[in-house]
């Protein structure tokens, strides 16, 4: 196991005393801001756990802001992903100094989300969540607001109306998106299954809704079946994957529209030759990146996720000085395309 960074480290890599590094950290003690620096971009260089700290050593005028993040899955890549690029947008923030708490919802349970956003409350001025839509998240949204705690739709929207924003992509275009992709890589025309994670996720809804819509509209010739839940897991995704190419071997296309992407892409390994079946997965995953190496993933539509994590947290920090208006509106970002020819 690799050794943590001390700070005598942040000594020898800043050319000063230990002293010097102490008297930055305890924040109380003049140090002349060029020095302060010096021992700041030392400890970024060599990955010290306390660079945040240091930071608002350097900065202590700013407002503080808590900021705190409940998304799903924790060890599924996107999200493990989604939270370092969270704290690195945190630690970056210019205008602040910020505090984060980042909390994976144990399942999609609407009572475990809920009960995972009033526990972060306590400790928080404002929070970005993933979550499904529910009457019971709803409610929390709106308990949450009369305390003065905003809350931010991260990626599928949520509490319309309650939540003060929604940030990610455009899911009905995503769903579309997916649907063009596959139309234009499928040898002929033939049947196309969806994946979605629940029906109680809007952004999958929306993705849903999107691609049967282009099917519908212009190419009526494609026989999109009916829409197989996964629950955003890699399991779940394998064995039905296997089941759907069992019963329809003549399948074309899959699109999966949330998690679980990686049991997809397995079934399709172990049955069917590369590019025999067009897939389509969101989020550029290692294995996404290994399914667009070997032939098995057509195309991946990316969340830019250090983007999203800025502007992200951009909107929460204005909720909470009071710069913006509490509306809820809606904040489109444009999709990364990943192609295997530019991904390799």
């Amino acid at each position: 196991m690799a050794r943590r960074p001390t700070i005598k480290d942040i000594a020898r890599e800043a050319g000063v005393s230990v002293a010097t590094v102490n008297r930055v950290l305890a924040g109380n003690v003049p140090v002349r801001e060029e020095t302060g620096r010096r021992v700041s971009e030392a400890a970024h260089r060599i990955g010290y756990h306390g660079t945040n700290l240091i930071e608002q050593r350097l900065r202590p005028d700013l407002p503080r802001v808590r900021f705190g993040f409940v998304i799903q899955k924790e060890r599924q890549g996107f999200y493990e992903m989604l939270a370092d690029a969270l704290e690195v947008a945190v630690k970056q923030l210019q205008h602040v100094n910020g505090d984060i708490e980042v909390v994976f919802s144990p399942s999609q349970s609407p009572k475990e989300a809920s009960n995972a956003l009033l526990e972060m409350a306590e400790n928080c001025d404002v929070i970005g969540s993933t979550a499904v839509n529910h009457h019971q998240i709803n409610d929390t949204v709106r308990a949450l607001s009369e305390r003065g705690i905003p809350t931010v739709a991260m990626l599928s929207d949520f509490a319309q109306g309650e939540r003060i924003n929604y940030i990610g992509l455009n899911n009905l275009k995503v769903g579309r998106g997916a649907a063009w992709l596959l139309s234009s890589t499928t040898r002929k025309p033939g049947k196309l299954a969806i994946f979605v994670g629940g029906h109680r996720w809007h952004g999958h809804d929306l993705r849903e809704a999107g691609f049967r819509s282009f099917f519908r509209e212009h190419l009526p010739r494609f026989d999109v079946l009916d829409t197989l839940v996964n629950l955003e897991t890699r399991e779940l995704t394998h064995e039905a994957t296997l089941d759907l190419l069992s019963r329809h071997p003549d399948v074309v296309g899959i699109y999966v529209a949330g998690g679980g992407m990686e049991g997809a892409i397995s079934a399709l390994r172990e049955e069917r030759n590369p590019r025999e079946v067009a897939l389509v997965v969101n989020d550029l995953t290692l294995e996404a990146r290994a399914g667009l190496a070997d032939g098995y993933v057509t195309a991946v539509i990316g969340t830019p996720l250090q983007s999203f994590c800025r502007e992200l947290c951009d909107l929460m920090v204005q909720a909470v000085l009071g710069e913006t208006r509490h509306v809820a509106g809606q904040h489109f970002l444009d999709p990364i395309l990943h192609i295997p020819e530019l991904s390799q």
